[in-house]
């Protein structure tokens, strides 16, 4: 795993076993999640989904993987008893993405981020280890948190995909339209449209809520079996601490936060984690 993925230094905190196998999970989600990315053509997305579908299977009914991430995986879903309806959610979410479309509502956009972030949450629970139900509930809460930190980030790489995940009922709220995205991302300088501004402002409020509907969620007694996820909501909330420092200008500049900056929150989270006990 690479060093410039915001998952790496939460994962350096876990037992091999468990390191290990967060990775194989997160190499195939990631391979599945690149179907739709990356594919030439929605025909050709929609058979690499038909392909993934066949791997998770192969995993879970004891056929014989073709991919190498699958082949990782395969051993591991006993190991950890891995929900299988997880992964299958997550499918269902990257399916969404083979073609352009647009979310009405923030419940739909809800169901998208249960999918494809939620869904990982939950399956990494499982290895990460618990013993409170509620922690469930926390990793969907984390989830949602991470993914709409995500969408808020990647605004113009989205456009240029032809994709826009902010609700059309928020677009509508605050008076925009895809074309006023469109023409903030060609200008620089900062933001121009206030009615832009507000839109995005919103969004922040909205995963701001999420982590702290996560940060409500978790029970104290599996905080510590929990630290590699918290690590990694502390560098998200950074990256929303950083595009609100820049008055939700993400149109200018890539907002990431720098190496150093991702050890020293995965320590000090570490660290906070270890103290409460």
């Amino acid at each position: 795993m690479s060093r410039d993925t915001n998952f790496y230094y939460s994962f350096l905190v876990l037992p091999r076993e468990k390191r290990d196998a967060i990775v194989a999970v997160w190499d195939f989600c990631r391979a599945v999640d690149d179907a739709a990315d990356e594919a030439a053509s929605s025909a050709l997305a929609a058979e690499a989904v038909k392909r993934w579908r066949r791997e998770l299977a192969a995993c879970f009914e004891g056929g014989q993987p073709g991919s190498s991430q699958a082949v990782a995986l395969a051993p591991l879903v006993k190991r950890f008893n891995l929900p299988r309806e997880a992964f299958d959610a997550l499918i269902d979410g990257v399916e969404m993405d083979v073609e352009p479309r647009t979310y009405e509502t923030f419940d739909d956009l809800y169901q998208y981020c249960i999918r494809v972030a939620s869904a990982v949450g939950l399956i990494c629970l499982e290895i990460f280890g618990y013993r409170e139900p509620m922690s469930k509930q926390y990793a969907t809460d984390l989830g949602v948190a991470l993914q709409l930190t995500n969408i808020l980030r990647d605004v113009p790489g989205d456009l240029q995909r032809g994709r826009v995940y902010l609700p059309q009922e928020d677009l509508r709220t605050f008076d925009c339209c895809e074309q006023d995205l469109r023409r903030e991302a060609g200008l620089s300088g900062g933001i121009r449209s206030g009615a832009v501004k507000a839109l995005l402002r919103h969004q922040a409020g909205r995963a701001r809520d999420y982590f702290e509907r996560a940060a409500r969620a978790l029970p104290p007694a599996d905080a510590r079996s929990l630290v590699a996820a918290e690590i990694m909501g502390a560098i998200y909330r950074a990256i929303l601490d950083r595009i609100e420092m820049l008055d939700y200008d993400i149109f200018s500049t890539v907002v990431r936060i720098p190496r150093p900056r991702r050890a020293l929150i995965a320590a000090t989270t570490w660290a906070r984690t270890r103290l409460a006990r």
